[in-house]
């Protein structure tokens, strides 16, 4: 299941799975570092979920993202 561009108008970027129940989320931290978190809701098929974490900088953050995508990932029906 693909995740998609999230458009808004905050500092951050945001990616939204297709089935609209996990989004995910990076933002820089005032001191530089990155933070990442996961936000999986209640309804969603594989449960709710919630990560969160923080690197040293945005190519890091960018890894992390790839990785969560993969790893939270849906199959298609």
């Amino acid at each position: 299941m693909p995740w998609s561009d999230v458009e808004t108008p905050e500092r951050y970027d945001e990616w939204e799975r297709a089935d609209g129940y996990a989004t995910l989320r990076v933002r820089e931290h005032p001191d530089g570092s990155y933070v990442v978190r996961l936000d999986r809701l209640e309804q969603a098929p594989d449960g709710r979920g919630y990560r969160r974490e923080r690197v040293d900088d945005r190519e890091r953050a960018d890894d992390l993202v790839a990785e969560w995508k993969a790893a939270f990932d849906l199959q298609e029906a």
